[in-house]
């Protein structure tokens, strides 16, 4: 017997043997598309110019502590997890962690919460790209399209990557995770090599700033350190999807880890790099400045000034581009996740056995994919009806969505994390 084969033997995999239509395609994602597929799913261009304004209402300048605070508290939680991960691959991932540890009836609950939280998440995120695309190309061509037209476009393109094979998407993914990182190191780059507003310090590192922003606490009180704190974790909501994608992958137990330590460690350095970057960019005594003007319509991001000034409009380009890509990437990758909770439960007959079968070409969970995209459709088109204007495409469905999406997945992995100590003990 090969150690490929071995591997696959030891490896718990809950798939009913025997019926093609359930089955994943088996050996489609190698480490670095396992990568792609995880990593743009926190969309590091989404995380700087979506929820940096959101962290400096609640830290102020303390911004890259509050990244580094969110850093150390996901990588205590994915020691656990990347191991349990070597022991459960399912595509059901939080779900069929939380039924190994704590039993089906738990891990049900916990499967309606995170099947509910990335479903909204991905309506989002589209919203965040339809607002962004429709008022980028306005000031480019002049051309005014109807922001709907963007977020059912987005949708149909989901269906379509969801059908085919799951090569694409990683390729895909893949492309525009590089382009995004590449334009936000030059940013960072550029920034400190010219010292910033008023040069570099160690101030905003310090996580005990982040206890004292006066402007934040008049505004939220004792709460403004866990605005700042929610805002970090949201960046990095996604990264946990590696065993979503366990079925799919070759050698799981040896790429897990690697794919789910490498997104959180690499993403983290960027996040904390190019928030340092912007903070002395715009200098501790002006940043809350820069921001309110993002607040209050007078710029469409608190970077792009800055971008403009350290390097140059090309770079400013580069960034309204990739605003773009980068939120039209991430609901791509959430949008995945939620078909393989929605086939796992379909397939283990919790919902309509239906939605376990896959496509027999291309082996992906097309009717999973399809309900996925009806429950979208329906969340948008809510909030749509009740304000159709670009600006509430923004403020409203993109920003009043993730907020539940996130506490959602926060509070199940707090539970995962009992479920997987319960799982060792037992």
């Amino acid at each position: 017997m090969s150690a490929a084969s071995a591997e696959q033997q030891a490896v718990e995999v809950l798939t009913p043997e025997g019926r093609r239509s359930t089955v994943l395609k088996r050996d489609s994602l190698g480490l670095s598309a396992l990568f792609f597929c995880i990593a743009t799913a926190a969309a590091p261009m989404t995380a700087m110019l979506f929820n940096v304004p959101v962290i400096v209402s609640g830290a102020g300048w303390a911004v890259p502590a509050a990244f580094l605070v969110a850093l150390v508290m996901l990588l205590v939680f994915t020691v656990g997890y990347a191991e349990m991960a070597r022991r459960v691959t399912s595509a059901g991932g939080f779900y069929s962690f939380v039924s190994h540890g704590f039993g089906q009836t738990t891990g049900l609950g916990t499967a309606a919460v995170i099947t509910f939280s990335y479903t909204i998440l991905v309506a989002a995120l589209i919203g965040v790209f339809a607002y962004f695309a429709q008022t980028t190309i306005k000031d480019w061509t002049g051309a005014s399209i109807p922001v709907l037209a963007f977020l059912l476009a987005a949708v149909v393109v989901d269906v379509l990557f969801a059908y085919f094979d799951i090569k694409i998407t990683a390729r895909v993914l893949g492309t525009f995770f590089v382009a995004e990182v590449a334009a936000l190191l030059i940013f960072a780059i550029a920034v400190l090599v010219q010292g910033g507003a008023n040069g570099l310090t160690a101030a905003p590192f310090n996580p005990f700033k982040l206890f004292h922003n006066p402007a934040a606490i008049a505004v939220f009180g004792a709460a403004a350190p866990g605005v700042a704190l929610f805002g970090a974790f949201w960046s990095w909501v996604g990264y946990e999807m590696a065993p979503n994608y366990g079925e799919e992958s070759r050698r799981p137990k040896q790429i897990f880890s690697r794919a789910t330590f490498g997104t959180l460690l690499g993403v983290g350095a960027l996040y904390v790099l190019v928030s340092y970057a912007f903070t002395i960019g715009w200098g501790t005594g002006h940043l809350a400045q820069g921001v309110n003007a993002q607040l209050q319509g007078k710029t469409i991001s608190a970077f792009y000034p800055l971008t403009g000034r350290y390097v140059g409009l090309s770079l400013t380009d580069a960034f309204r581009l990739l605003i773009v890509t980068s939120s039209f990437a991430c609901q791509r990758a959430f949008f995945n996740t939620a078909a393989r909770y929605v086939y796992a439960l379909g397939r283990e007959r919790i919902l309509p056995s239906a939605l376990g079968r896959t496509q027999r070409k291309h082996e992906t969970p097309h009717l999973a994919s399809y309900a996925v995209a009806i429950a979208v459709t329906i969340w948008m088109l809510l909030f749509y009806a009740s304000d159709s204007s670009t600006s509430a495409v923004l403020l409203k469905l993109a920003t009043w969505t993730p907020i539940v999406g996130v506490f959602g997945l926060l509070l199940v992995q707090v539970l995962t994390s009992f479920a997987i100590v319960w799982y060792f003990r037992s």
